[in-house]
């Protein structure tokens, strides 16, 4: 399994409210980053995997209607969140 539980929660430590805290959209927009950075890694040596740049696409789309939800509810949460994962938008 490329996600440990442990490393899952440093993720929804470091970006939610807590460990323990897998509802916010922080920390489900952080957990959205990490596994489309695995599977970008992983399309770049198999090209060829159209199931896992399927899953990829819809993965950018779940995180993306997140940053959204998160832009029109709290701007400054979105900023804080864009900035310290180092999105473009």
């Amino acid at each position: 399994m490329y996600l440990a539980p442990e490393e899952k929660e440093k993720i929804f430590a470091k970006h939610g409210k807590s460990k323990t805290d897998t509802g916010s959209a922080e920390g489900q927009i952080a957990l959205f980053t990490y596994r489309i950075d695995h599977l970008s890694k992983h399309l770049k040596s198999n090209h060829k995997d159209y199931n896992t740049e399927r899953s990829l696409v819809k993965l950018v789309g779940k995180r993306r209607s997140l940053l959204d939800y998160l832009m029109k509810k709290d701007i400054l949460r979105y900023r804080a969140i864009v900035k310290e994962l180092g999105l473009r938008k």
